[in-house]
């Protein structure tokens, strides 16, 4: 273990540079950044799926192994970034991320075949594993509880900035290329540099983490104590620092090295929160947001709308996902989290079971239903509405609470949990949308409004509110230990 000075020096240097009026905010947009990779990566398939499948002549299965194949990774990334962030810092975890973006990048924009596409799109859900656990969890480590909400809520914004970024370099290269499958640059096709283009942010992520500190509850776990006070007093301001210091102590003081046993209560067995935690995350993606996402081009392809239609309407419904974060950036810490997903989930369950309605009575044309009248702009309004009732709810608000609601001592392995059994479930939702569809359209938006659904009960029954709470209070244990004290 090192001392109490530690780095002191370096650490607190590289908050000088970072800070400033706004310093907090810059540092969690830069953690942030690593969303907007974990959206770009996990979106950039959904224009290149048409052309990826003529080059590679790919059938429905494999063109869905291919589609879901980087959340394979992800799940992997995920459960191993919360022991490597344990071990080795939060800011290493991201700049490993940024690596295996970059590589991934390189990868599959290259690839020789379907099977070579699917081995760097794993390694690059590797990366948004990692970026969708510390993320997280380094920013609500970082940030002023009376604003930690709306901080952790940039994670959201950037991710759904990314697959708005991701989708329109999408079109514009399917644009300019006259196609997704059109030869563009250097001879390489449109959907190539799809791929490519994402090594830019990567990169630009592993030098702007270079710039930031690394977490003062990372810092006091390892007993760099004098660091990690030049560090939180900055960055909260508090004249009783020491008394902060303390409680994270208290929290986080251990005799064994960190470990998946950390997940246990009091009794012996896994935590009830963390039981909460995953629950939380898998409801998430059981709504099935990221099928508007992934498939939403073939999709409304499939419906009748051309390519050049179908990419302009993503494009809007992740414009309006964008702008429906910031709804929940503006309120998450005024009304509190556990309303905003009520209300998510009420219109949820609405939209999505509007849509099913709309696809369910729809006359079928060779196996495919077709829209007339008015069920095409019933069936927009309600996609883009579900949306928004997503985008203000359980997109950020998911985020915010996985990085707050555990305790100090498990934080990152129980969000590793949490993000693993996340991208598990996105994985299930992605790879069997395909044979759905062919079902039926109405059976797959029905078992989505379901689980909205479900997800109403779920918040109303187990989420306990965490608006303006010290991240020390949510430790389940502190009671434990001063009761033990006080026997």
């Amino acid at each position: 273990m090192v001392g109490q000075g530690g780095s002191a020096s370096t650490e607190a240097s590289i908050y000088d540079d970072a800070a400033g009026g706004k310093g907090v905010v810059r540092i969690a947009a830069v953690a942030a950044l690593g969303g907007f990779l974990f959206g770009y990566d996990s979106a950039v398939i959904n224009g290149a799926v048409s052309a990826v499948a003529k080059e590679f002549d790919a059938d429905a299965a494999s063109l869905g192994f291919a589609v879901a194949s980087a959340l394979l990774g992800a799940a992997a990334g995920a459960l191993a970034a919360g022991r490597i962030a344990d071990h080795v810092g939060r800011l290493a975890v991201m700049r490993i991320a940024a690596v295996l973006f970059v590589v991934s990048a390189i990868g599959a924009g290259l690839a020789p075949s379907l099977w070579v596409l699917v081995v760097f799109r794993v390694i690059g859900g590797l990366g948004v594993g990692m970026a969708s656990v510390i993320a997280p969890a380094y920013i609500a480590e970082i940030s002023p509880a009376r604003i930690r909400g709306r901080l952790a809520s940039l994670q959201q914004l950037a991710i759904v900035t990314g697959i708005f970024i991701s989708l329109l370099v999408d079109f514009l290269f399917a644009r300019a290329a006259g196609g997704s499958d059109q030869p563009f640059w250097f001879g390489l096709d449109a959907w190539q540099w799809m791929f490519l283009a994402m090594a830019v942010p990567a990169v630009l992520y592993g030098l702007l983490s270079l710039t930031i500190p690394e977490s003062p509850r990372f810092l006091i776990s390892k007993h760099k104590i004098t660091a990690a006070t030049a560090i939180l007093s900055k960055l909260l301001g508090e004249t009783d620092i020491e008394l902060k210091i303390a409680r994270i102590r208290e929290t986080m003081e251990r005799e064994t090295e960190p470990s998946w046993h950390d997940l246990k209560g009091p009794s012996g067995r896994v935590a009830g929160i963390v039981w909460v935690g995953l629950l939380l995350s898998m409801f998430q993606q059981f709504v099935g947001i990221n099928v508007i996402f992934y498939y939403s081009n073939i999709l409304w392809e499939a419906v009748g709308f051309q390519e050049s239609q179908a990419f302009v309407i993503t494009v809007i419904g992740a414009t309006i996902n964008i702008l429906t974060t910031l709804i929940a950036i503006a309120t998450v810490d005024r009304f509190g989290r556990k309303p905003l997903l009520i209300i998510g989930s009420i219109g949820m369950t609405i939209t999505l079971a509007t849509m099913a309605f709309v696809f369910g009575t729809a006359p079928v044309v060779d196996g495919t239903p077709v829209l007339e009248g008015a069920q095409g702009p019933i069936a927009l309004v309600a996609a883009n509405l579900f949306v928004v009732a997503f985008g203000m709810s359980w997109g950020p608000v998911t985020w915010v609470l996985l990085g707050e609601m555990f305790p100090n001592r498990m934080r990152a392995a129980a969000l590793s949990v949490a993000a693993g059994g996340q991208w598990v479930s996105n994985w299930i939702i992605t790879v069997t949308f395909p044979g759905l569809k062919d079902v039926s359209l109405a059976l797959a938006y029905g078992l989505y409004a379901t689980f909205a659904l479900l997800s109403l009960f779920f918040v109303a029954r187990f989420i306990r509110e965490t608006k303006g709470k010290a991240l020390e209070d949510m430790d389940a244990d502190v009671p434990h230990r001063q009761d033990a004290a006080r026997r």
